[in-house]
Parts: C-alpha cells; structure tokens; sequence
C-alpha cells in the first residue's frame, strides 16, 4: 500500500474520532471506540494526535448526582479550534445568507427567520416532552438537545434547575445574529411551560450555554387572618 493511503486513512478515521466528539458531546475514549467499531488503541493514538494539533483536551467527567468510587472517567471534548475547523465553511456561509436576510428586510426578518427554523425543532420536542410528566421534561429536553448535537445535561440549581449545553453547532452565526439564541430561549419556554432564563451562551464567549428553569414551589395559603391584615 502506497504510504500516501495510509496517511489518508488516518486523516479520515481521526476526522470521525472528532467528529463524533462533535455531535455526541464529551466522550471517553472507550466510548469513542465502541461507537466507532475501533480498538480502544486506534482510538488513543488518534485521540493523542488531536490533542497534539490542539483539536481536542481532556477533563474529567462532569457528574450529576452522588458520585460513585473511583476517580471520574477522563473525556475528550473539541476546542474552540477544533470547532472552528468543522463549522467554518458552513457558518461562512450561514453568516452570508442571515446577512443578506437582515439587509433585504431589517432585524424583524433575521427574527423571523429564526423563529421559523426554530419551529420544526420544537415539534420534534414536543412529541417527546408531551409523554413525560414536568419534572423530567427538562431531562428529556437535555437528551433531544444532545442527540442534535448540544452535548447538553441537566443540574440542580437554587429555585430550580439549569440546562447546559456544552456545545452549540451554531455559535459563530449566532455571535452576528443573537436573534438565533432568542429564537431558542423562547421555544424551551413553551416546551417546559416555564419562564426560563438565558444566563450565558458560547456565542457570547461563555464556556457554556446555560438555562435557569424555575422550579414550581407552590405558594403556600393565605389565611383569612393574613389576608385580613394584608388589606389594612
């Protein structure tokens, strides 16, 4: 075999290790090998030329909930470079087309828009929401997202929860057009049935995109009493 078609097999096998970590979000490299039918060797030795390239870095994994024995498995997550690589020439020509939007009929058609290509996602969401009860629909909504490629997870917070997306396909474009960001807020709004609050994006420069979901903490009962001294 020549030596050119073994360097080319290799480009394009690490370009499936990296693109699996792109649309699955933070994976370990046993993962990585059982989803991609590779020797947990092949995996490595590709893994290690991406973290050379600086494509790719480790962490630990991020657990929610008691954490069993052990130290945390070790995941491999894109860089910025490493999403830069895949998204340039697609949000080239996403910006392009948004840009043309915005000039031929201002900021409410960019708006417009987004809500339109927000709506097809939404039915998709809604059909798997609509079968679960409220407290786990922000779980569910959290494995939609990362099964289109969000990588994105679930945590309690004071007086709720957050939502996490650990990726976003879009940022770049979204960085010209928050438009698309709002488009999204508003659709986990209806989906969840709560007021949800945007509280960093990666398209801002945040490592994360997060989500406050209030909880539903009833209001306790006014007695005739309270409500009596209330009105004085």
């Amino acid at each position: 075999m020549p030596s050119g078609a073994g360097v080319t097999r290799d480009e394009s096998t690490r370009d499936r290790v990296a693109r699996s970590i792109l649309t699955n979000g933070p994976s370990s490299a046993a993962v990585l090998a059982e989803r991609l039918e590779l020797t947990p060797a092949a995996v490595r030795r590709h893994l290690d030329h991406l973290l050379d390239e600086g494509l790719v870095e480790s962490r630990e994994e991020r657990v929610y909930g008691p954490r069993g024995r052990g130290r945390p498995a070790k995941v491999f997550v894109l860089t910025d470079t490493g999403r830069h690589a895949f998204h340039q020439a697609y949000d080239d020509l996403a910006a392009t087309a948004i840009r043309f939007i915005a000039e031929a009929g201002g900021d409410e058609a960019v708006g417009e828009f987004a809500r339109r290509r927000s709506a097809e996602v939404e039915r998709r969401y809604r059909e798997l929401l609509e079968a679960v009860p409220d407290q786990k629909k922000a779980e569910v909504l959290a494995q939609a997202l990362t099964a289109d490629g969000y990588a994105a997870s679930t945590a309690k917070a004071a007086h709720g929860e957050q939502l996490c997306q650990h990726h976003c396909p879009v940022a770049h474009v979204a960085e010209q057009f928050p438009q698309l960001c709002e488009a999204e807020t508003e659709v986990f709004s209806r989906l969840l049935g709560k007021h949800v609050q945007r509280l960093a994006t990666i398209a801002h420069g945040d490592g994360v995109c997060t989500t406050h979901i209030p909880g539903t903490n009833p209001v306790p009962p006014v007695s005739d009493g309270e409500a009596a001294r209330t009105t004085r």
